[in-house]
């Protein structure tokens, strides 16, 4: 690796999933303005709009969606105009 290009202002923040208000802690550089209390002690927020803890994915949740369904309908409404 490189000297000098990696940041070394490491520290401590709590990332909270805003959809199901999970908080894990790790280390990370993100600047934030507010701070989060975690069994007592005060770390810096990153909020997230989705993490492992709520994605389709890792969840199970995943919605099947029916493409060929979709791509027939494409083919029948512009099956009569030229290329």
């Amino acid at each position: 690796m490189k000297k000098g290009i990696h940041p070394e202002n490491y520290r401590l923040v709590a990332f909270k999933d805003m959809s199901n208000d999970t908080v894990f802690i790790t280390r990370s550089c993100a600047t934030t303005k507010e701070t989060l209390e975690v069994e007592g002690v005060e770390y810096p927020v990153v909020k997230l709009e989705i993490s492992n803890t709520s994605h389709p994915f890792y969840t199970g949740k995943v919605k099947l969606v029916d493409t060929a369904g979709r791509v027939d309908q494409f083919y029948q409404r512009y099956k009569n105009r030229k290329k």
